[in-house]
């Protein structure tokens, strides 16, 4: 590239260029906001100033035992403050954090830690068992630490070789800590759900963080000082990166160990909450609650939702609850949502079902996301804008993820033709509004969680009744989506769906057994391939 006299003698340098990082964003709000509430969980009340104290301690504890830039650090953590703590102490020692998902089982645990080589594993005692089988399963021996939450009080034996108070006691709060050497590196690893095969590691860098970090505070409309209700796991795609977020505007986390209408009714009575995410069982929860569980809002309450867009009635509901829903759009691989169903006031005159259609539709990119589109995958090329053509969706942009751990065929073919194939089925309407009509996997998306329809079908295969098995997406008020699963039984053999219910729970995780079995002939087509679109279509009826 050729220089203009504004490169000349312009060069980068420790004055003018510091690598993005949202680990900043922490240290910034201890220095303005040293004495605001930062976390609340049950009684405990921590400032910003002990929030960044004890990050602080963390990192410099897991630098004394040796972690360095690289190396992965995984927690098995509920959304407590040792998981808010973690998101920043193990970068500050520019190492990556691993999230695990709480809800998976112990052969998938194994398979996450081994292909991360965590070398430190932080473990509440709420998950000890499941996690003491994943760890007999991996290959690896981490340390394992211990972590007592008040907050809960289901037992669970220690496992580890230290409680994570007394580890992180050892540490500096004054802890000089490491900024990236470069804003590409790694600050966490994310495990996807819905795949075939074995997860993949979606890896997330400094750079993405911070600008998906602040482009949530710009998407969410946070004015200084929001209190953040957590009821979204931040396993999850970091939180869809609010740990980061709300350090930005000085705000306050308050964590909620289970999503109990009571819990969240207190929590944003007594907190007077303002923003707070979920999938749609969060919205049932809270609008199914009985009368003395609920408590008048303090004042109207945002909310965020991704998932299967809300139903009409669940969006007037939520409405006359007090709480202003919002649907997003993204995957782990954007370091979840990147594109928000951004309301036009001149929508505000349309019916009831006019707007439902207008918040059904996934929307446009966030601020954060430099590209969107819907193009074809064979041609590159995209749809017509018109609402009807269908392609797939795809992003570009600082908020894509870096890539796949140990996969560089899987990220050549997530990133052909220089866009990030997101693998969804959608159109582009005439206002650059997009809309999902099918995932090409077939992805079932329950509670908030991507459920893969091959790996239950893959199970369900393996009972000896089962000739055929297909399993589609049935819409669910509760959760957004559930398994449904169509059965066909070899012949002189018996299987109830009670039956067939316990050989899943045998083999799959809990929230990606089917909640319905129907036995009947499983539609093909002329060369055998199963129809699935007319299963769902059957499957509105089960």
């Amino acid at each position: 590239m050729a220089k203009t006299p504004y490169d000349i003698d312009l060069d980068r340098n420790p004055a003018n260029f510091q690598p993005l990082t949202p680990l900043t964003f922490l240290a910034r709000a201890a220095d303005v906001f040293p004495d605001h509430v930062a976390i609340i969980h049950g009684p405990l009340r921590r400032t910003y100033a002990e929030f960044y104290a004890r990050s602080r301690r963390l990192a410099s504890v897991l630098a004394k035992r040796g972690i360095k830039r690289g190396d992965t650090v995984s927690a098995m953590l509920a959304n407590t403050p040792a998981m808010l703590e973690c998101h920043y102490g193990v970068p500050m020692c520019q190492a990556v954090l691993n999230t695990l998902n709480t809800r998976l089982d112990a052969a998938i645990i194994a398979f996450s830690l081994d292909h991360a080589d965590a070398k430190i594993v932080i473990i509440d005692r709420e998950y000890a068992k499941v996690m003491k089988d994943a760890l007999a399963l991996a290959k690896i021996k981490p340390l394992v630490i211990d972590y007592d939450d008040p907050e809960y009080a289901g037992g669970g034996e220690r496992i580890g070789e230290v409680e994570y108070e007394e580890f992180i006691a050892q540490g500096d709060p004054d802890f000089a800590w490491k900024m990236p050497d470069d804003e590409w590196d790694a600050i966490s690893l994310n495990y996807t759900s819905g795949t075939t095969g074995d997860p993949k590691g979606v890896v997330y860098h400094h750079r993405g963080a911070a600008l998906l970090g602040t482009g949530n505070v710009v998407t969410c409309g946070m004015a200084k000082h929001p209190v953040y209700l957590w009821t979204l796991p931040m396993f999850h795609c970091n939180g869809w990166c609010f740990p980061w977020s709300i350090s930005v505007v000085a705000g306050t986390h308050v964590c909620l160990r289970a999503v109990r209408a009571p819990a969240m009714y207190d929590a944003i009575h007594r907190h007077k909450v303002t923003h707070l995410c979920g999938a749609p069982i969060v919205m049932a929860t809270l609008l199914n609650a009985p009368a003395n569980e609920k408590k008048p809002l303090p004042h109207v309450v945002e909310f965020f939702t991704a998932a299967a867009p809300p139903p009409e009635a669940v969006l007037a509901a939520m409405k006359e609850a007090g709480f202003n829903v919002t649907h997003l759009y993204g995957l782990t691989e954007c370091y979840g949502p990147a594109v928000v169903n951004d309301w036009n006031a001149a929508w505000d005159t349309l019916s009831g079902s006019e707007q439902a259609a207008k918040k059904a539709r996934q929307g446009v990119r966030y601020g954060a996301l430099e590209a969107l589109d819907v193009r074809d995958p064979e041609t590159m090329r995209p749809v017509a804008r018109d609402g009807v053509a269908l392609g797939e969706v795809m992003m570009r942009g600082n908020v894509v993820m870096k890539g796949y751990l140990k996969n560089k065929t899987a990220t050549e073919k997530a990133f052909a033709g220089g866009w990030f194939h997101t693998g969804d089925i959608g159109v582009m309407h005439p206002d650059g509004y997009i809309q999902l009509k099918d995932r090409s996997k077939d992805i079932i998306i329950s509670g908030g969680e991507n459920i893969s329809s091959i790996e239950v079908e893959d199970a369900l295969y393996k009972h000896p009744a089962v000739a055929t098995v297909a399993v589609v997406a049935k819409p669910d008020d509760k959760w957004g989506e559930t398994p449904c699963a169509f059965v066909e039984l070899k012949p002189g053999t018996q299987a109830s769906a009670d039956e067939l219910m316990q050989w899943c729970r045998k083999h799959l995780a809990s929230y990606k057994c089917p909640r319905h079995f129907v036995f009947a002939e499983v539609p093909k087509t002329s060369t055998g391939k199963i129809q699935k679109f007319k299963l769902r279509e059957m499957a509105k009826g089960v």
